[in-house]
């Protein structure tokens, strides 16, 4: 029993050992696919799509709920999505409901497709970290133009049950809650719930991209390990965005009355290079998987980097 623990130990060890290397090879293979520059690409299509997909939704959404209830409902996701701005869009988006009879079916198909390119750029940005796969294949054309949309009926359904629940929240009102046995405040208790399903729904969301958008076939798990780890980056991410803008930041200093746009593009840019570094550690594994090798191994490396990277924990223990 004392050896199968040691064993276990030795084991964990190797693999922390062993992963320096493979953060090496996936930070290579992103920048040589140009990660960043994808991400930049991805966030300032999410700046473009960001109100449009918005109005979309409460237009759609304003016939079974009240306007009022999916506004706040959506100030609570943008402030999530955007520290520090959601008032901004929140006001966008108001005078953008309250003009709705000027727009028309032909405006409100218009914002529907500025509403999926987000989408459409992320598969492509998702296409380039995934192309070196042996099994890589080319998406059909009506899938490929039929996605964003679904993604974008994805999120309504979402938001749907969102506004439902922080009803049921709001009609429970004084009701008493606890939380492992510690008596929670109902609005303490509410915002936790809230955040909760707003954290998950987004961990569900980027497993999802991991799962589908690529050509190649992802392990189901892997995809929602990836997806749960990226949404606790990006909520780390996040809250150091609140405090860099609130108390460091000179961005509107700098840019004046473009100062709300740059922080809103650096919060989208930042969340777009989380998710695609994620992309980029599965495109790695996958890579490995199929190729009959160990996780910390490179398929098209040549011997003598495959042999370092084996053999540097059994290094690490002789030092």
């Amino acid at each position: 029993m004392a050896m199968q623990g040691s064993g276990g130990i030795d084991s964990l060890l190797t693999g922390i050992g062993r992963f320096p290397c493979f953060a090496r090879r996936v930070l290579r293979h992103f920048s040589h696919n140009r990660g960043l520059l994808l991400a930049g690409g991805v966030g300032y299509n999410i700046l473009l799509s960001i109100i449009p997909l918005f109005a979309v939704l409460a237009a759609t959404l304003s016939h079974v709920v009240s306007e009022e209830r999916l506004l706040d409902v959506i100030a609570l996701q943008a402030r999530l999505l955007t520290p520090g701005l959601s008032e901004q869009l929140i006001e966008t988006l108001r005078s953008l409901l309250d003009r709705r009879q000027l727009i028309g079916w032909v405006g409100f198909g218009v914002m529907l497709f500025f509403s999926s390119l987000a989408f459409r750029m992320l598969d492509d940005a998702v296409a380039i970290i995934f192309q070196r796969h042996q099994r890589s294949a080319e998406r059909r054309a009506w899938v490929a133009a039929l996605l964003p949309y679904m993604y974008v009926a994805v999120l309504g359904v979402a938001l749907f049950g969102l506004t439902g629940l922080v009803a049921i929240l709001n009609a429970m009102g004084r009701t008493d809650l606890s939380l492992l046995g510690v008596a929670l405040p109902f609005s303490a208790a509410a915002v936790f719930g809230v955040w909760a399903s707003t954290f998950f729904g987004v961990a569900l969301l980027f497993a999802s991209i991991y799962k589908i958008l690529p050509v190649v076939p992802v392990d189901s798990v892997r995809a929602l390990v990836g997806g749960l780890v990226a949404a606790a980056l990006w909520e780390i991410v996040r809250l150091i965005l609140v405090w860099w803008f609130a108390k460091v930041s000179m961005v509107n200093l700098v840019y004046g009355s473009l100062g709300t746009v740059i922080v809103l593009l650096l919060s989208l840019e930042a969340a777009a290079a989380i998710l695609l570094l994620g992309a980029q550690v599965i495109a790695e594994l996958e890579r490995s998987s199929e190729a009959g090798l160990p996780w910390y191994q490179e398929p098209d490396a040549g011997d003598e980097a495959a042999q370092e990277c084996a053999r540097s924990p059994n290094r690490q223990k002789a030092t």
